[in-house]
């Protein structure tokens, strides 16, 4: 699948430092052509398990909140935002919103080279995935590994010549980059 513009953006949660610096990646790009914000959790994800638990309603409220919590000081005035508790398997739930064009972009944290995200690779996931996918760090802010599709919009994308590398399938990337 080949998309011609971006009108938002999903962005999938982690609490830590590349999540932090995907989060600002994600939200940057957003503001910059006044497109919407999709924030995606996956509880129970531990990025090396392709399922997640089934929780009760007043736990995924809990969840909801906390993500709120997390991310509201950090939009500032930012208000074309929306949150969303995904409670199937991450792949499969990503990619129903991109179907559901609730995004035309995703933007993931990559806290190393190889870990695992929904069953497989990062990188694996990202490539393989049916739309654009643009993976952030893991040593720095503007570590950028893109799949081919969102090579196709990286001025879209804000993103530099020389700022990020394209995934290839069964590429490992090394950790210099």
């Amino acid at each position: 699948m080949v998309t011609i513009g971006v009108n938002d953006v999903g962005f999938c949660a982690e609490f830590s430092r590349q999540g932090d610096w995907a989060f600002d990646y994600a939200l940057s790009v957003a503001r910059s052509a006044g497109r919407g914000l999709k924030v995606f959790y996956v509880p129970g994800l531990t990025w090396d398990e392709p399922d997640v638990p089934r929780l009760a309603p007043h736990e995924i409220d809990a969840l909801d909140r906390r993500v709120r919590e997390y991310y509201d000081p950090r939009l500032g005035d930012f208000t074309n935002v929306g949150f969303r508790i995904c409670e199937g398997l991450a792949d499969v739930d990503l990619h129903r919103c991109l179907m559901d064009q609730e995004y035309q972009v995703l933007v993931l944290p990559c806290r190393g080279i190889g870990v695992h995200f929904a069953g497989r690779t990062i990188e694996e996931f990202a490539y393989a995935f049916g739309g654009p996918v643009v993976l952030v760090g893991p040593e720095r802010p503007k570590q950028f590994m893109v799949n081919p599709s969102a090579a196709l919009l990286s001025l879209q994308l804000d993103l530099d010549q020389g700022e990020w590398t394209v995934l290839e399938p069964g590429e490992r990337l090394p950790t210099n980059q």
